[in-house]
């Protein structure tokens, strides 16, 4: 599910994930893995090793990656020295999971092998014909899959329970959002222009400065504004009384937004304003209500999720979502039966619908590119934390919601803010605690 989870991804980038053992000990135990033959040790990590195949197999992917993003490759050292960082970083976090004692039954790694040779559109035998060639048999790669599997509901666990977000947080983050709305919330101010010829001398701006605070008199004193202004205004909008209507601040001139910010509707800035064009009497006519105060924009959308790995990856998962939303949009088949029949996600049964939701309640990943849809539209495949999604944003509606709902929702987004700087804190504790030890002497400084 993608809803109220801060998951990462399982470490779809490693080929092989290898068994790890704790890492208190001085001295490193027998290896619970050996280096082919050909292949060489370039580091140890608690019992497991790192050999120099699977070394130059993370260079190139990272290699790939960088090409496919339209990004610098780094140069050859320091990818060596990144592609040796991410497999001792994949290792460490999987001996942790492991010692956590999660039990991963059968039946789960099943729906996980079916998931995988699903997205690869291969049928189990096939999957395994597909593992041989890459010299790698089916119980080494329930294995990796159980791994995964542990590595995500530990880091659920763990990092989870570092994040801290306190009712005084949630208090200042309403009161922010409030303010930000205030700030955006349109304004309808009229005016009175008592113009100023350009080049003007000292002599003329005392008379039109003079002139301006005996219009700014008068209505002070109680003339109508819209009266006055049709009568003396030198600005265009004197025939609507000097009303400009009703704008964003974006859409107005800074030194009119000032000069009303503190007003009430119906009150008066207390003086003129200068401008390039002459001096302003100002009246604030209107503030339109803070959309913090009409409630929040709740969106019910549906999905299809491809969850991936490394042995089904993101671009094979966005190519064939593109396949269905082109069976989807041409009348082939409907959003809600293919869902049901090859969606990864637990909304999978009721034909992806993930019902009604609102702001914070989804990870940014999914709930950006769907704020983006139109009811009835269909995203391009959307890569997030759980794999790769087509959405479909059936419709939208403005909800007032009870104090402690909107609350939650809050809590919800301050926790994914901080959820990146916990899980890197928490992957350099576990780090910290690792038996590393880099027998390659060109990578020895690799290891942090």
């Amino acid at each position: 599910m993608i809803r109220h989870t801060l998951l990462r991804p399982a470490l779809a980038a490693c080929a092989v994930l290898c068994t790890l053992a704790p890492a208190s000990a001085q001295r490193v135990a027998e290896p619970r893995v050996v280096a082919t033959p050909g292949d060489h040790i370039v580091a140890v990590v608690n019992r497991d090793l790192v050999t120099s195949v699977e070394l130059g197999t993370r260079q190139a992917m990272i290699r790939q990656n960088a090409l496919r993003a339209g990004q610098a490759v780094p140069p050859a050292d320091a990818l060596r020295t990144q592609a040796l960082d991410s497999l001792i970083e994949e290792r460490v976090i999987v001996t942790h999971a492991r010692e956590q004692g999660w039990r991963i039954d059968e039946a789960e790694v099943d729906r996980a092998v079916q998931s995988v040779a699903s997205q690869n559109q291969m049928t189990l035998e096939q999957l395994r014909e597909r593992l041989q060639i890459e010299g790698l048999d089916m119980v080494r790669f329930r294995n990796q899959l159980r791994d995964q599997i542990a590595v995500e509901r530990t880091r659920e666990q763990e990092v989870i329970a570092r994040i801290v977000v306190d009712d005084a947080d949630i208090d200042r983050a309403l009161e922010a959002e409030r303010e930000a709305a205030r700030a955006n919330a349109e304004i309808n101010i009229a005016q009175i222009l008592v113009s100023v010829p350009e080049g003007a001398d000292g002599t003329v701006l005392a008379e039109r400065r003079l002139r301006a605070e005996q219009v700014l008199a008068r209505v002070r004193g109680g003339e109508d504004f819209a009266t006055v202004a049709r009568e003396l205004s030198d600005d265009a909008s004197r025939e609507r009384g000097g009303e400009l209507g009703l704008r964003p601040p974006a859409r107005l001139p800074d030194l009119f937004v000032d000069a009303v910010r503190g007003l009430e509707a119906g009150q008066v800035a207390a003086a003129p304003v200068r401008s390039g064009a002459g001096f302003h009497v100002l009246k604030l006519l209107q503030r339109q209500a803070a959309a913090a105060d009409e409630g929040v924009v709740e969106t019910r959308a549906r999905h299809i999720l491809l969850r991936t790995s490394a042995q089904a990856s993101p671009e094979q998962a966005a190519r064939r979502l593109r396949d269905l939303k082109r069976q989807i949009e041409s009348g082939e088949r409907r959003f809600e039966d293919v869902a049901r029949e090859v969606s990864e996600d637990g909304s999978a049964a009721a034909g992806g619908d993930l019902g009604w939701y609102g702001p914070g309640v989804m990870v940014p990943e999914f709930d950006q590119p769907a704020g983006r849809l139109a009811p009835g539209e269909i995203s391009e495949p959307v890569a997030s934390r759980f794999g790769v999604h087509l959405i479909q944003v059936l419709e939208r509606r403005r909800t007032a919601l009870p104090p402690a709902e909107r609350r939650a929702q809050v809590r919800n987004v301050l926790r994914e803010r901080k959820f990146e700087q916990a899980y890197a804190d928490w992957v350099d504790e576990l780090r910290a605690r690792a038996y590393i030890e880099i027998r390659d002497p060109e990578l020895a400084t690799a290891s942090r």
